[in-house]
């Protein structure tokens, strides 16, 4: 029988710890990164390791420590880039330290949200981050009772103590309308959220309104049109306000999915931004970036987001602390979109 080098069949952690010469408890430590060993003993065990072909079953070690090292991520839709630097975010961090994410596309009324629970429950995931999700008791009530550790992440529930990571979306609302109030305009449209969603449309609606009242600009119900956060229910509310005969010089849009929207019906219309009207986007996302002109945007730390909603989560999860709700800053980043008047 031709042996190669020293490996036996199934080697078991006892053959590695008898090969390093040192304890199994030691080989468990070294193997789950865990404190009380030298680097030299770390080299030896992971030479042993090698030598043998030694499989290191962690899925039956998660098992019976009833952990999975899985993270669910809970997102409405794909079609907005919006999501991709908060779970580049979650998921950096995840790998950091051990975790796995599983994403989960509940829909945009959140409607699979319940079946996702259940196969959840039965996967047995470490932890569910629920990203952006829309206001809605009966989800909210399922992420509170489901006996999994959760965290919201550019969202809250305004019933349950679910803790979360945002931004102020009144002050950043406030803060794009002022930025427009400030570069001489005064005759102001906004394409708002969803009328429905209080986490957000709503705010968003408050800050602009507030904006307006403190620089003594009136309001004008005819400028607001409304919208579901996406490029095609923007297409339809920009071509309602350009249809509506409504003078204006700028336009706040709740979304840079929705700014964007609006300077292509601009540009159908044979108008040019920001010649003809200015228009501030939200969220500074790839899309601002690549639009035409390039979307000056108030920006949401989308990635500091979700790697924080991670660290919240993992917290939860490892040392059973309840994280505190986080409100980070934003900030106005310029680009070509809105012109001095």
């Amino acid at each position: 029988m031709e042996i190669l080098g020293n490996m036996i069949n199934n080697p078991t952690i006892k053959d590695v710890a008898e090969k390093a010469h040192v304890s199994v408890a030691t080989v468990s430590r070294v193997l789950n990164n865990l404190p009380g060993f030298s680097s030299d003993t770390e080299k030896r065990v992971r030479e042993a390791i090698d030598s043998l072909g030694y499989q290191y079953n962690a899925v039956a070690r998660n098992l019976k420590m009833k952990k999975t090292n899985i993270i669910a991520v809970l997102i409405p839709q794909v079609e907005t880039t919006f999501y991709v630097k908060i779970l580049n975010g979650i998921e950096d961090a995840a790998q950091n330290h051990g975790y796995n994410i599983m994403v989960c596309y509940v829909g945009i009324s959140g409607n699979r949200t319940q079946e996702y629970i259940k196969m959840l429950l039965e996967r047995q995931v470490d932890g569910i981050i629920g990203c952006s999700l829309p206001p809605n008791e009966k989800i909210d009530t399922m992420m509170a009772e489901c006996g999994i550790p959760c965290v919201l992440v550019s969202t809250l529930s305004t019933r349950y103590s679910i803790p979360y990571i945002r931004v102020d979306d009144r002050n950043a609302s406030y803060a794009a309308t002022t930025y427009l109030i400030k570069n001489g305009h005064r005759k102001i449209a906004m394409l708002a959220g969803s009328q429905d969603d209080v986490v957000a449309g709503v705010l968003r609606l408050e800050g602009y309104r507030k904006a307006l009242e403190d620089y003594c600009i009136p309001f004008n119900e005819h400028l607001i049109h409304y919208t579901r956060f996406s490029y095609e229910t923007g297409l339809i509310a920009a071509k309602e306000l350009l249809a509506s005969g409504e003078d204006f010089t700028g336009i706040v849009a709740c979304c840079d999915e929705v700014a964007v929207a609006a300077i292509s019906v601009a540009y159908k219309a044979g108008k040019k931004v920001p010649d003809d009207f200015s228009i501030i986007g939200y969220d500074n996302t790839k899309t601002a970036e690549m639009a035409i002109p390039p979307l000056t945007t108030v920006s949401q730390p989308l990635y500091s987001m979700g790697q924080k909603a991670f660290e919240m989560l993992r917290l939860k999860i490892e040392q059973g602390k309840q994280p505190t709700n986080t409100i980070l800053p934003f900030e106005i980043i310029e680009r070509n979109s809105v012109r001095r008047r």
